[in-house]
C-alpha cells in the first residue's frame, strides 16, 4: 500500500549510479535502526529525560506560584517551601539572631532536596548520552574491521557503509545530549529561583531580628 519509489535512468546501461544511490538512500527511520541496541537505549534514555524534565518543570512551576502567593500573604502556609521556612521563624520568636539564622538555614537545607530533585539525573543523562553514542560507534567500527579482515577491502562502498552505520550512534548521542543540557538549564533555573527567594526571605528575617534588638 502507498507509494513505491521508481527511478527512470536516462543513461541506460552506461550510468545511473548516482540515481541508484539516491533511490536506495536509507530513510530517517532506517538510519535510526542502524544504531542497533545502543541506538535504542539512547532513544529510551532521551524519552525518559524529556518526561523527567517536563515533570520537574511543572512541579517547580506550581511550587513557584505557591511561593509567590506566600510572599503576598501575611500568614505562613505549610503547603509551600517558603511557608514552612517562615513557620520556623514564627515558632521561635525568642531566639537570638545567630540561633535564628542557623534554624532558618536548616529549614532551607531541608527544602533543597525536594526542589532540586531530578536535576542531577538530567545532568548525568546529558553526560552519558555522548558516551553511549561513542560506545555504539566503537562497537560498529570493530564489526566493520572484522568484516574487512574476513572479506578484504575490495569493496570501498561496503566499508564506507559500515563506517556510516557505526557513526549513527554518535549522532544519536549528540542529539540527546544537546536538548538534555538545555532542559537541565531550564529546570535548574526554576529551582534556583525558588531557593533564592527562600534564602532572601531568611536573610530578611534575620536582619529584621537584629534591627529589633
Amino acid at each position: 500500500s502507498g507509494f513505491t519509489k521508481v527511478g527512470l535512468d536516462p543513461t541506460g546501461p552506461f550510468g545511473g549510479g548516482l540515481l541508484a544511490a539516491l533511490i536506495n538512500a536509507p530513510t530517517l527511520m532506517e538510519r535510526w535502526h542502524f544504531g542497533g541496541i545502543v541506538g535504542y537505549v539512547i532513544t529510551a534514555v532521551f524519552i525518559f529525560a524529556i518526561i523527567l524534565a517536563a515533570w520537574r518543570f511543572f512541579v517547580l512551576f506550581g511550587m513557584s506560584r505557591a511561593v509567590k502567593a506566600q510572599l503576598a500573604s501575611n500568614t505562613s502556609d505549610s503547603a509551600n517551601p517558603l511557608g514552612r521556612v517562615l513557620k520556623v521563624a514564627g515558632d521561635n520568636p525568642d531566639l537570638d539572631a545567630e540561633s535564628l539564622e542557623l534554624k532558618l538555614h536548616e529549614a532551607v537545607l531541608k527544602e533543597r532536596p525536594e526542589i532540586e530533585s531530578g536535576l542531577n539525573l538530567l545532568k548525568i543523562i546529558a553526560m552519558v548520552a555522548p558516551l553511549l553514542g561513542l560506545l555504539g560507534t566503537v562497537t560498529g567500527m570493530i564489526i566493520t574491521f572484522q568484516m574487512i579482515t574476513l572479506f578484504g577491502a575490495g569493496d570501498p562502498k561496503a566499508m564506507a557503509g559500515g563506517i556510516s552505520q557505526a557513526l549513527i550512534t554518535t549522532v544519536l548521542g549528540l542529539i540527546v545530549a544537546i536538548p538534555t543540557v538545555l532542559l537541565h538549564t531550564l529546570v535548574n533555573g526554576k529551582a534556583q529561583g525558588i531557593l533564592h527567594v527562600l534564602e532572601e526571605q531568611s536573610a530578611g528575617i534575620v536582619a529584621g531580628s537584629l534591627e529589633d534588638k
